[in-house]
């Protein structure tokens, strides 16, 4: 499996080096300063530790009115074996038909054949296919119509870090989910989780601002979408943005150190009918101790 890893990685790196040159200009494509070292390094020596999974932002300009749109991609290392994760934003676009473009593009992509690269076809994609979204925005109030008559959406995501123990860290995680709406919470300690749900574009832009612009050892884990006539508060799990400890399990003579019991942890996720993200965030199925 190493070996098919090795070369989805060369093909990524690959397609950023295509991309820069597309791209050339400040501002155009963003990518953090250490992704594509940390994919080098572990091309040396593919005994160690899988890098961080690549991913970047490209700034495009759509239409005669050069109105923009970011494209953000994250790129699982199994690609282009597997889909990528992209997701288009602008501010001209309405919430109801940014969700419509980016369901058009995950259509699209997952229309084309396994096993090439697409992001140079999905940001093709992008400048070709934007436009009547931004069309249909330009009148506010036919927008506004549209979306009180639109289903409601709740996305949930499941985040796992590494650890999480800085509080400049833990201040940018409550003060992103407080301002965007969000429920959800935060584990602290080592393993680190984040939970947070509400609208979708609020849970996308709270996963791009914590992610950036240097936190490695992070992955979203699981995602999940409900829809519903009513409203989203019906369907959330968690009533605001809980700061989650438990007890420390163990002493390992180090002050950051400490490693969080999982076993309370499960019980918390059962209280919220979630014990089923056990498995999916640390592999192993949740048992709980009979004393």
């Amino acid at each position: 499996m190493a070996g098919t890893v090795k070369e989805c990685l060369e093909l990524q790196l690959l397609e950023v080096e295509m991309l820069l040159s597309m791209f050339p200009k400040r501002g155009e494509f963003s990518l953090d300063a250490d992704a594509v070292p940390s994919i080098q390094r572990y091309l040396r020596n593919a005994d160690g530790a899988l890098p961080p999974q690549l991913e970047y932002c490209i700034a495009l300009d759509v239409g005669e009115a050069k109105v923009k749109v970011e494209l953000q991609v994250l790129l699982p290392h199994m690609y282009p074996q597997v889909a990528p994760q992209l997701f288009a934003r602008s501010d001209a676009l309405h919430r109801q038909q940014q969700l419509q473009l980016n369901t058009r593009i995950t259509s699209h992509i997952s229309s084309l054949d396994s096993g090439d690269l697409c992001v140079c076809e999905a940001v093709q994609w992008v400048k070709d296919n934007t436009l009547p979204f931004l069309e249909n925005c330009e009148a506010s109030s036919e927008c506004a119509s549209k979306e009180v008559r639109a289903k409601e959406m709740l996305h949930r995501m499941w985040i796992y870090s590494h650890h999480i123990y800085r509080q400049e860290l833990r201040k940018k995680i409550f003060d992103s989910a407080k301002k965007l709406n969000l429920t959800g919470f935060c584990l602290t300690g080592k393993p680190g989780v984040i939970c947070v749900e509400g609208l979708q574009e609020s849970c996308e832009e709270f996963w791009r601002v914590i992610r950036y612009p240097n936190w490695k050892h992070i992955s979203c884990k699981h995602v999940e979408n409900m829809e519903t006539e009513g409203s989203i508060d019906n369907l959330r799990l968690f009533h605001s943005f809980e700061d989650l400890q438990f007890q420390a399990h163990g002493d390992y003579g180090l002050r950051n150190d400490y490693h969080m019991d999982l076993g309370q942890f499960l019980e918390f996720l059962k209280q919220h009918q979630s014990g089923h993200i056990f498995q999916i965030l640390f592999g192993v199925e949740g048992k709980l101790s009979d004393n």
